[in-house]
C-alpha cells in the first residue's frame, strides 16, 4: 500500500505537516495531558497516516463517524498540504446499542446484526429503552420528522410506546429483508412473548460429553451466552429455562442422554442434545 512506500523519510516528511500544538487538539489528547496522563508517540502518527489516505487517493469525500472528526480533518489538511483541493466529509451521529450507552459494536455485544433473522431482529429492536427509541428513530428511519414528533404527541396522550416501537421494527426489518418477514416478526414476537410460545425455529446441536454437563458449560458451549460467568447471573436472576420450567440450580448437571429446549431470556433458545 502507499502507507509502506512511506519509508523512515517520508514519514518524517508527513509529521512534518503538523505540529504538536495540533495534535493536542483533539479532545482525548488534550484532556489526558492535562491530568499528567501519558499519551504515546504512535498515537500522533495514527491521525497522520489516516490523513495521508486521502492524499494517496485524492478523495472529494470522506464518510465517517463524528468521533474521527478530528482524523478527517486531518485529511483535508494534508490534501492542502500536498496541493491537493480539500475532500468534502460528511459526518454521522454514532448510533448508541441495545443498552443505551455504548455505541453499537460487536465488541461490546450491543448490536443488531444487519444479516440477523428477522425474529431476531425484531426482539432485539423491541428490547430498547423508550427513550432511545427516538434515537433509532432519527438516525435509522426514512420517516419524515413530521411523522416522528406525531408518534411522541400520541404517546402523550395515552398510546402505547411498545406500538410505536412495532411500526420501527417493522420498518427496519423491511429494508434488510422484506415486508412479508417483517410481518411474521411481529406475529412470532407476539405468539412468543405474549403469549409464551416458543419460536418454531431454534437452533439444535448436540454437546459431547462422558458424564454430563454443567448448566453453565451448556449455555456457554451451545452459543445461549458468552461466558459460564454470564450463565451463572442469568440463572441467579430467572432468566434460564429448560423446557419451559424455570432452572434455580447453578450447579445443576444435565445427564448424558438428555435432550431438551433451553432458554435465556426471551430471544435465546437452543434445542441441546447431550451425546
Amino acid at each position: 500500500t502507499w502507507l509502506d512506500k512511506l519509508g523512515a523519510a517520508g514519514m518524517i516528511k508527513l509529521a512534518a505537516n503538523q505540529t504538536v500544538a495540533r495534535m493536542l487538539e483533539r479532545d482525548d489528547f488534550k484532556k489526558r495531558y492535562a491530568n499528567n496522563q501519558p499519551i504515546a508517540i504512535h498515537e500522533f502518527l495514527y491521525p497522520l497516516l489516516q490523513g495521508y489516505d486521502s492524499v494517496a487517493m485524492e478523495t472529494d469525500v470522506e464518510l465517517g463517524g463524528t468521533d474521527q472528526k478530528f482524523n478527517l480533518l486531518m485529511g483535508r489538511e494534508l490534501q492542502k498540504a500536498h496541493g491537493q483541493k480539500p475532500q468534502c466529509v460528511i459526518m454521522m451521529p454514532l448510533l448508541e446499542g441495545l443498552d443505551g450507552v455504548k455505541k453499537m459494536s460487536k465488541s461490546a455485544n450491543n448490536y443488531i446484526g444487519i444479516n440477523d433473522a428477522p425474529s431476531e431482529m425484531f426482539g432485539k429492536i423491541m428490547s430498547i429503552s423508550d427513550v432511545l427509541m427516538w434515537r433509532y428513530f432519527e438516525l435509522l428511519s426514512f420517516r419524515p420528522l413530521a411523522e416522528i414528533e406525531g408518534f411522541k404527541t400520541d404517546i402523550e396522550n395515552g398510546a402505547n410506546p411498545r406500538d410505536i416501537k412495532i411500526t420501527l421494527a417493522k420498518e427496519i426489518i423491511a429494508r434488510f429483508h422484506n415486508e412479508e418477514d417483517a410481518e411474521k416478526a411481529h406475529q412470532e414476537f407476539i405468539s412468543r412473548f405474549q403469549k409464551g410460545a416458543m419460536p418454531d425455529e431454534m437452533p439444535e446441536l448436540t454437546l459431547e460429553s462422558d458424564n454430563g454437563l454443567a448448566i453453565a458449560n451448556l449455555l456457554k458451549n451451545a452459543g445461549l451466552v458468552t461466558s459460564t460467568s454470564e450463565a451463572m447471573r442469568m440463572i441467579k436472576q430467572g432468566a434460564v429455562k429448560i423446557d419451559g420450567e424455570k432452572c434455580n440450580d447453578n450447579k445443576l448437571i444435565v445427564e448424558v442422554g438428555f435432550t431438551g429446549v433451553f432458554q435465556v431470556g426471551k430471544r435465546r433458545f437452543a434445542r441441546v442434545t447431550v451425546g
